[in-house]
């Protein structure tokens, strides 16, 4: 991306973006960390990754704009955005409920990446929104599914 000033609009979308992608990195490695299952651990921590790739690949779309990528969050990224159900859910180490909390999460993030997608964005901006949101609608399925199956072994 060649480096060009952009509307603060625009960067604040970003950014929002950059804080939503780092909730989820943080929600998914709390749930890796309370899973009985390894499988589950496993896919877990893949997801965090993902969410920690989001992050790095949205900073340098914001730098490459001439603007300052979010690298802190706020107020702890407002309690982790929709994560914060987890510590409870993992008090119990149930899988379904842990699950639960992962997909409510993933449906928060859902939200902020369609509005984001609906806002006017860059076109190069907007194809990486667009990829990012495509694995976050995988990723959100697949928990869903997997919560599903937990549920009826419970």
């Amino acid at each position: 991306m060649a480096k060009r000033k952009v509307g603060s609009d625009v960067v604040s979308t970003l950014n929002g973006l950059i804080e939503t992608s780092r909730d989820g990195e943080r929600g998914f490695r709390m749930a890796a960390e309370k899973s009985h299952d390894p499988q589950l651990k496993s896919l877990l921590l893949e997801y965090a990754e993902d969410c920690a790739r989001a992050v790095q690949e949205l900073q340098q779309c914001v730098a490459a704009m001439g603007a300052k990528p979010d690298s802190g969050g706020t107020a702890a990224g407002a309690a982790h955005r929709g994560w914060v159900n987890l510590r409870t859910a993992t008090t119990r180490r149930d899988e379904s409920a842990i699950l639960q909390e992962c997909e409510r999460g993933e449906d928060l993030a859902k939200a902020e990446y369609q509005k984001a997608l609906k806002a006017p964005i860059p076109p190069d901006a907007r194809a990486l929104v667009q990829r990012q949101y495509e694995g976050l609608l995988q990723h959100h399925d697949r928990i869903r599914e997997l919560r599903d199956s937990y549920a009826q072994m419970s």
